[in-house]
C-alpha cells in the first residue's frame, strides 16, 4: 500500500473534519486529500488553483520537523504552488471558517492583472526607471 493511500485511510481527526467541508467541490474547486506532490504527500491539493493546504499539529514543532517542514515548503513554492499552513487546533475549533477561508483562496487568481499598459516598443524598464 502506498504512503498516500495509507494516509487517506488513516486521516487525522482535523483532516477528516476539513475534508468533509472541502470534498465534492464545496470550496469552489476539486480537492484531493493526502495527494503526492514530488517526494511529499500533502494534506489537501487543488490542481485548478495550484493550492496546497497543510494541517499542522503539535508534532511539527518537535526535533528536526521544523527544518523538514521548511524544506518541503520551499520545494512546493519552487514548483509554483501556493501553500497554506493551518493549525490543527484551528480546524478543530471552527472547521467551517477554515473551509470558507480556503474557498476564498481558491477564488483568488494566482496572478494579478498588470497595473498599467505594457511598455511601448523600444521602451524598457531601465530607461523608464533609472536605478540611480
Amino acid at each position: 500500500m502506498t504512503t498516500a493511500r495509507r494516509l487517506r485511510r488513516d486521516l487525522s481527526h482535523p483532516a477528516a473534519m476539513l475534508w468533509q467541508k472541502l470534498r465534492g467541490g464545496n470550496a469552489g474547486a476539486k480537492f484531493r486529500r493526502q495527494h503526492p506532490v514530488g517526494p511529499y504527500v500533502v494534506d489537501f491539493y487543488c490542481r485548478e488553483a495550484r493550492l496546497i493546504v497543510k494541517i499542522e499539529g503539535e508534532v511539527h514543532d518537535w526535533a528536526d520537523r521544523p527544518q523538514r517542514d521548511e524544506n518541503r515548503l520551499r520545494f512546493l513554492r519552487e514548483q509554483g504552488y501556493r501553500v497554506v499552513r493551518i493549525a490543527a487546533r484551528r480546524v478543530m475549533a471552527d472547521a467551517d471558517t477554515v473551509a470558507d477561508a480556503i474557498a476564498a483562496l481558491v477564488a483568488t487568481p494566482l496572478h494579478q492583472p498588470a497595473a498599467g499598459p505594457p511598455p511601448r516598443p523600444g521602451e524598457d524598464f531601465y530607461r523608464t526607471h533609472p536605478t540611480e
